[in-house]
């Protein structure tokens, strides 16, 4: 059967997840040292704490939240004023090192062309999983993004996070549902309205990804 749908893994596949993460994580951390006095072996225990709370790595809102920052700056606007430059910091690193991988763009333009739907299915968060797709220009490119439902969001950035994705269509995964699960994949596949033998999977990781799309096909074409 000709294949029309593409569904591919994000992270690590479209792009590298794990370069932006660590550069920027890192030179925020170092800032917050610097500017604190708080060394990293305090503060690391009380991070893995609030991103295990949360579920994600990659927390956007983790210094408001760091009990060593309230002891000593008082809550959250004397925290984010404090700690500013390392704010600054991370967002540089973040768009220094957040880029697609080669000819990446370039291939999804080429599939749109033959009216190939390309879906995306990753476990980032939404809140996360969209800034990347509209900071990379991928808007549009990805038909749908599945991603989980995300965290709390705070009240005072929930106005300036919505509506940055304007043609792709974001749906959740279950919660708490995550990769390898070839039923979920099937899943997705029934939901868009295609089937296996017509989708090629894409994905970074051998168990994760190309495992869970071979169970999907009994072994076949899917992957």
């Amino acid at each position: 059967m000709k294949k029309t749908v593409l569904i591919t893994d994000l992270d690590n596949t479209l792009f590298d997840w794990f370069e932006v993460w660590y550069n920027s994580f890192n030179a925020m951390l170092e800032s917050v040292v610097n500017i604190s006095g708080i060394s990293r072996e305090t503060l690391i225990p009380e991070i893995k704490a609030i991103h295990q709370k949360h579920g994600t790595a990659e927390y956007a809102f983790i210094l408001e939240e760091l009990p060593s920052l309230n002891k000593k700056y008082g809550g959250r606007d004397a925290i984010r004023k404090e700690m500013n430059e390392a704010i600054e910091n991370f967002r540089n690193e973040r768009k220094k090192h957040l880029c697609l991988y080669p000819t990446v763009k370039e291939t999804l333009i080429m599939l749109k062309r033959y009216n190939v739907r390309v879906v995306g299915y990753t476990e980032s968060k939404e809140y996360y999983s969209n800034y990347r797709l509209h900071q990379l220009g991928l808007d549009g490119l990805i038909d749908v993004l599945y991603s989980p439902p995300d965290h709390k969001i705070p009240d005072y950035k929930n106005n300036k996070t919505s509506g940055l994705l304007l043609h792709t269509i974001n749906k959740h995964t279950p919660e708490n549902e995550l990769k390898p699960n070839p039923a979920l994949l099937l899943h997705i596949i029934n939901e868009i309205g295609a089937v296996p033998e017509e989708c090629l999977y894409i994905g970074d990781s051998k168990m994760k990804d190309i495992a869970m799309a071979q169970d999907a096909q009994g072994g076949s074409t899917l992957c």
